[in-house]
């Protein structure tokens, strides 16, 4: 065995000596490719260059000395130490202090291309095209195995599963991705859909880059059908969220955002019915009310209710001629037996008249009662409900014969005029 032969472990404790001690105090310039302000308080980011990248790392302590924040794509000066993780044989930059160098290089022109698109009027708010409210099909433009395309169906069957989806495929990341996304965006604009949605998931400022490419922008701001644009994440802001019709922070944001709630417009729906009957029972209860009214007031002016009033009117003044006679003819007893005599005369006429006149209004109270209109043996004639005289009956005519207690329904067998 060889005595030069060492174990990996040696190995990187080597390696760890011999960086450390040789890259202790330096200054490393680059682009930062990706940034996370960890919740312990710890910075842990990455810088590149045209053909590298390296990892870095900036405690907590140092962390809370910074004036700015850093964000991807920002050009920084570094100064710091190289170390080694030897149980993983991996090397990062410790950075003491960061220092602004200006501009990265996709900063710079994600900067110029918006004041250029901004002077050509892509960002004005007049000429956006309005989401439309019940949206009935959708285009969504997006790679057809993303997570991005799995969280948006899985949005749109939770909110409103009854629009139709055309799935529009397309790279959405690397150099030939912002071609394939004009080709897209044009296809989606000749399915006749309410609205087209373009988009990815979250990334870094490389991977979303196709989406600040000038002509993306160009095939939004000349799309006819209404474009949401749906990138990254929430704090991503790209020159389609600009140019297009809507933007959202994320791709399920979207689906959010644009189409209905079904569960919404049930409870609307149930809220509605329940209006709808308590109105509905209102109207029934003031109806029953209204005819209860008017059937009190046909009772009150029904001929057979006047005929009662009338029979006690007439009890009353029988009871009250009664008593003034009892009480006259007491007073007059005692009077000498002429004027008794002739009182009893007065008044015995006065009685026949009284009994006559009584009489007469009897008969015409009679007279009066609809269920003694007909004489005996004198029936009432009637075809469909109307009366009708005996002469107009035609052979085999359907007719009903009533009196005051009794109808039946009788056929015409001949018609003799007599």
């Amino acid at each position: 065995m060889s005595q030069n032969m060492m174990s990996v472990s040696s190995l990187n404790t080597k390696i760890k000596s011999l960086l450390e001690a040789t890259f202790m105090h330096i200054t490393v310039e680059g682009e930062v490719s990706s940034a996370t302000y960890h919740t312990s308080g710890h910075l842990y980011f990455s810088v590149k260059d045209e053909n590298s990248s390296i990892k870095c790392v900036m405690w907590r302590s140092s962390v809370a000395k910074m004036k700015f924040r850093i964000e991807k794509g920002m050009h920084i000066v570094i100064n710091g130490s190289l170390g080694v993780y030897t149980p993983r044989g991996e090397y990062q930059f410790y950075a003491v202090s960061i220092e602004p160098y200006g501009k990265g290089a996709l900063a710079l022109a994600f900067e110029q291309l918006k004041e250029k698109l901004k002077l050509k009027g892509y960002f004005e708010s007049h000429r956006k095209r309005q989401i439309p409210k019940n949206i009935k099909s959708i285009a969504l433009v997006t790679a057809k195995d993303s997570a991005a395309l799995h969280d948006m169906l899985k949005i749109i069957e939770k909110r409103w599963a009854l629009v139709e989806v055309f799935v529009v495929d397309t790279l959405v990341q690397g150099s030939e991705a912002s071609t394939q996304i004009v080709k897209s965006l044009n296809y989606a604009d000749s399915l006749n859909v309410d609205v087209v949605v373009v988009g990815r998931g979250g990334g870094s400022v490389e991977d979303l880059w196709a989406f600040n490419e000038e002509v993306v922008a160009d095939a939004i701001f000349n799309m006819q059908t209404p474009t949401v644009s749906a990138v990254g994440h929430e704090v991503d802001t790209l020159i389609s969220d600009m140019v297009a019709d809507l933007r959202a922070p994320t791709p399920s944001a979207a689906m959010e955002m644009i189409l209905m709630d079904s569960q919404e417009i049930l409870y609307t729906l149930s809220d509605l019915m329940q209006r709808f009957k308590r109105s509905i029972e209102s109207k029934i209860v003031q109806s029953q009310h209204s005819l209860k009214h008017i059937e009190e007031m046909l009772l009150q002016s029904s001929p057979q209710r006047r005929l009662i009033e009338s029979q006690r009117e007439f009890r009353r003044l029988e009871d009250e001629f009664k008593r003034v006679i009892n009480y006259k003819l007491e007073r007059y007893s005692m009077q000498p037996s002429s004027l008794k005599d002739s009182f009893k005369q007065n008044i015995d006429f006065l009685l026949q008249q009284k009994a006559k006149e009584l009489e007469y209004h009897l008969q015409k109270m009679k007279m009066s009662n609809p269920k003694l209109q007909c004489k005996k043996g004198w029936a009432k004639v009637s075809v469909d409900g109307k009366v009708i005289e005996l002469k107009s009956l035609k052979k085999d005519k359907v007719f009903v014969l009533e009196d005051e207690q009794s109808k039946i329904e009788a056929i015409c067998l001949s018609t003799v005029l007599v």
